[in-house]
This record gives structure tokens, C-alpha cells and sequence, in this order.
């Protein structure tokens, strides 16, 4: 997570009743944020360092009226971390959901060992105008064209 806890987070940081926390507790709390698309974000988030996280920092995103979107998603990734650092949404085995509020979604990092990325060409061509030697080879072998 980022050193420092954004302003903006800071400003929306819940000071009272069961969610509260204080500033000196950095990330670990629960905040009411505006996201980018004007709904109130209610997010709640904890920093991986006690030892029940087991390495693993979490914030859980939820609005009042529906799931959020993934530009809020994206907000709230670049308000608790570096945009240098891999940060991931999960769908586990249908046997292990947990589903305490219909509308919340997941961020996770583990503090303890680096999430391997998959090959990027498994996403799309990261420069259109001049795909590397992989890509073009990755195009032309199923048949695709750049547009």
C-alpha cells in the first residue's frame, strides 16, 4: 500500500460507531468516499500486517445501490496503492463464496511474494500502431488483424 494515506481517503476516514478508526491506524479502517461516477463509495480496508491477514492487505469497495463499476474499482486501487503495484479481484470455487453485502467487490495484494502476471499478448497488443515481433506473430498465427 501506498506510505501515505491520500487526503481524499483520509477526509472520508469513519471516526465514529463500529467502523471507526483513527488516523494513526494509517489504512486500516472503514471511509466514505465520492467515486469518479458521483456514488458514495463505502470502503473498508486493512493493511496485511496482522497476523490474522496473513500478509494479504484488503479493501472491500460497496455502494448503497449497486455493484461498483470498474472505474470506481480502478479509483479506489490508486487511492491505497502505487500505480507499480499488481493488485487483484479473485472468483474463488463457488464452494468457498462469501457473500456478507450484495454489492460489494474485492481488491487484494500480498505483501509476501510478487503475483506473477500472465503473458499480456493473453489481453490484446499493448501498442496497435507497432505490435512486437510476439504479437505479430501471435496475430498472424490466429488469423487477426490490427484495425
Amino acid at each position: 500500500m501506498r506510505s501515505i494515506v491520500p487526503a481524499r481517503l483520509e477526509s472520508g476516514r469513519i471516526v465514529d460507531g463500529p467502523f471507526a478508526s483513527k488516523p494513526i491506524m494509517r489504512f486500516y479502517g472503514a471511509f466514505l468516499v465520492r467515486g469518479p461516477c458521483g456514488e458514495e463509495l463505502k470502503i473498508i480496508a486493512s493493511e496485511g500486517d496482522d497476523p490474522i491477514t496473513d500478509g494479504w492487505e484488503h479493501v472491500s469497495v460497496s455502494t448503497a445501490r449497486r455493484i461498483p463499476n470498474w472505474l470506481e474499482m480502478c479509483f479506489v486501487k490508486d487511492l491505497f496503492w502505487r500505480e507499480d503495484e499488481c493488485v487483484v479481484q479473485f472468483h474463488p470455487p463457488r464452494s468457498d463464496y462469501i457473500n456478507n453485502h450484495p454489492r460489494c467487490l474485492h481488491l487484494w495484494r500480498n505483501t509476501r511474494e510478487e503475483f506473477k502476471m500472465p503473458p499480456a499478448i493473453l489481453v490484446g497488443v499493448k501498442d496497435l500502431s507497432k505490435p512486437t515481433e510476439q504479437e505479430a506473430d501471435m496475430l498472424d498465427r490466429y488469423g487477426l488483424e490490427i484495425r
